[in-house]
C-alpha cells in the first residue's frame, strides 16, 4: 500500500525537518483533488485530469495503492469511461493508505 523506499528517498532528498510540511500539503491537496473528482462525476476530461494529478501526487509520496487506482481511472476516463473508478473508491483507498502511512511513519522515522 505504501512504498516506504520512496518515503525514505523523499526524506533524504528534502530532509526530515521539512518532510512534515510536505506531508501536510500532500494531504490537503489530495483532499481538494478528490473533492474535484467527486464534482466531475461523468465528465471524462475532468476525471482524467484529476486522476492524473492524484496519481502523480500519490507516486511522489509513496502512496502506491492510490497511484494504481488513479492510473486505472485515468486510463479509463481517457478512453471515455469516467465511471470505471469512482471518487468514492479513490477516497476509500486514500483514507486507508493515509491511516497506514500515519500509523507506521513514526516507526519508519525512528529506524
Amino acid at each position: 500500500m505504501i512504498d516506504w523506499s520512496r518515503v525514505s528517498e523523499l526524506i533524504e532528498e528534502i530532509g526530515a525537518e521539512d518532510f512534515g510540511e510536505i506531508v501536510e500539503l500532500f494531504l490537503m491537496e489530495v483532499e481538494t483533488a478528490i473533492g474535484s473528482l467527486e464534482e466531475a462525476a461523468g465528465d471524462a476530461k475532468a476525471t482524467e485530469e484529476q486522476m492524473h494529478f492524484l496519481k502523480g501526487a500519490a507516486l511522489n509520496l509513496g502512496f502506491e495503492a492510490l497511484a494504481q487506482i488513479c492510473l486505472k481511472g485515468e486510463k479509463a476516463a481517457a478512453s471515455g469511461r469516467p465511471d470505471v473508478v469512482s471518487a468514492h473508491e479513490v477516497r476509500t483507498t486514500f483514507n486507508t493508505s493515509s491511516a497506514q502511512f500515519q500509523a507506521d511513519l513514526p516507526n519508519r522515522l525512528a529506524a
